[in-house]
C-alpha cells in the first residue's frame, strides 16, 4: 500500500519505512506525527481524494531536524560596481513514515527504540579471559631530532665596530 501526501507545498510518494526530508514541521524528535493531506491513498483498489481522501493520515516518526544545503543568491550590475551575495539554508524535517491510515483510525505504532551502543568493559587486573578484547598500547611520543650544525652556524658571527670617521691627511 503507498499513499501521496501533500506537506510545504510539494507531494510525496510514501510507503510504509520510507524516510525523507520534508519542510520543517513542529514536533519532537521521536514523537509521533500525522500527515492528513492525503491526496491517493493506493493499493489493490486505490481511492483519490477529491480533493483528499476523507479519513485518510499517514503517521510518521520524527528522526531529526536539521537544516540544508546552503543557497547562495549572487547579482551583479556589470559596470556599476554593485554586487550582492545572500544565502540560506532551508529548514529541514526527516521522517519515517510508520503506516498509512484510513476510516480515521489512529496510529498503531509508537516511535522506535533507540539503539544502544554496547559497553566494552576493561578487565580487571588478575581476569584472565581469552574472549575479552585487548586494548591497544599508544606508542610512546617521539622526540624532536635536533638539527645538523654547519661550520657557518656554529660560528658567532663577530660584531662591527663602530663607525669612526675617516683620518684626516
Amino acid at each position: 500500500m503507498f499513499a501521496v501526501i501533500k506537506t510545504g507545498g510539494r507531494q510525496y510518494r510514501v510507503v510504509p519505512d520510507d524516510v525523507l526530508e520534508i519542510g520543517k514541521i513542529a514536533g519532537d524528535v521521536g514523537t509521533i506525527v500525522q500527515l492528513g493531506e492525503v491526496l491517493l491513498v493506493g493499493g489493490e483498489s486505490p481511492v483519490l481524494g477529491v480533493p483528499t481522501v476523507a479519513g485518510a493520515s499517514v503517521a510518521a516518526e520524527v528522526l531529526q531536524h536539521k537544516r540544508g544545503p546552503k543557497v547562495i543568491s549572487f547579482k551583479k550590475r556589470r559596470r556599476k560596481n554593485s554586487r550582492r551575495k545572500r544565502g540560506y539554508r532551508d529548514e529541514i524535517t526527516v521522517l519515517r513514515i510508520t503506516e498509512i491510515l484510513t476510516n480515521d483510525n489512529k496510529p498503531t505504532i509508537g516511535p522506535r527504540p533507540k539503539r544502544e551502543k554496547p559497553v566494552v568493559v576493561a578487565p580487571v587486573d588478575g581476569d584472565d579471559d581469552d574472549d575479552a578484547p585487548v586494548a591497544k598500547k599508544k606508542a610512546p611520543a617521539r622526540k624532536p631530532v635536533a638539527k645538523a650544525t654547519t661550520k657557518a652556524a656554529a660560528k658567532p658571527r663577530a660584531k662591527p665596530d663602530a663607525k669612526k670617521p675617516p683620518a684626516k691627511k
